[in-house]
């Protein structure tokens, strides 16, 4: 049963510090946000793959955050 608390312990700590890997993602989620908030403005219309490529740069910020994290806590 000890073992099982070692990996929960491991899981707490990626937890704990993503909130600070998705930071680095700043300008990348402001991107998205302006994108989505222009195409739902008065007469905009939001239709899929509108924001993809903003979307898709978010992402894979993400993602390389996720990353960085798990190494991070190996």
């Amino acid at each position: 049963m000890s073992g099982n608390g070692a990996v929960w312990g491991r899981v707490r700590g990626r937890l704990r510090a993503f909130p600070e890997s998705l930071a680095a993602c700043g300008a990348e989620a402001a991107a998205y946000g302006r994108c989505v908030r222009a195409s739902t403005a008065p007469g905009g219309r939001l239709v899929k793959d509108l924001c993809a490529q903003e979307f898709e740069a978010l992402r894979s910020c993400f993602a390389a955050a996720a990353k960085k994290t798990l190494r991070g806590s190996l």
